[in-house]
């Protein structure tokens, strides 16, 4: 069997800030308007939340270094 570890991609800073500003603009402003769309890039915005924080927290400190590991 094969070892297999996570390929976790590392994510900018931005993204997390875009998370969390489409967020906050999707539940005060979209979600009153409209419920349906309010709802649906209020749940988009905490997925991509998420998938910012299992970066950060799992992803590999040194990802630039390891960038030309080729197996062969």
């Amino acid at each position: 069997m094969h070892n297999k570890e996570f390929n976790i991609a590392p994510l900018s800073g931005s993204y997390m800030i875009t998370s969390i500003v489409g967020f906050l603009i999707s539940a005060f402003y979209i979600m009153p308007n409209s419920m349906t769309w309010g709802f649906t890039f209020v749940l988009f915005f905490t997925l991509m939340f998420i998938a910012s924080l299992i970066s950060m927290t799992y992803a590999p400190s040194d990802w630039p270094l390891r960038m030309d590991n080729k197996k062969i």
